[in-house]
C-alpha cells in the first residue's frame, strides 16, 4: 500500500526529498511546505508524476 513519492518544488523545479505516502488514505497528489536549498527558503513541495 505504501509507495514512495518524488517531492519537486514548485518554485525551481528541483525534486530535493523522497517520501512514502499511502495511497490508500491520500489517492490524490499531496503537498507540503518544505526547505528548497537551491531557492533557499520554505517552498511549496508537490508530488512528481
Amino acid at each position: 500500500m505504501r509507495d514512495n513519492i518524488t517531492l519537486k518544488c514548485t518554485e525551481c523545479g528541483e525534486e530535493n526529498y523522497i517520501a512514502k505516502k499511502n495511497k490508500k488514505l491520500h489517492p490524490d497528489r499531496v503537498e507540503y511546505k518544505k526547505y528548497c536549498s537551491r531557492c533557499n527558503a520554505k517552498t511549496v513541495h508537490k508530488e512528481k508524476k
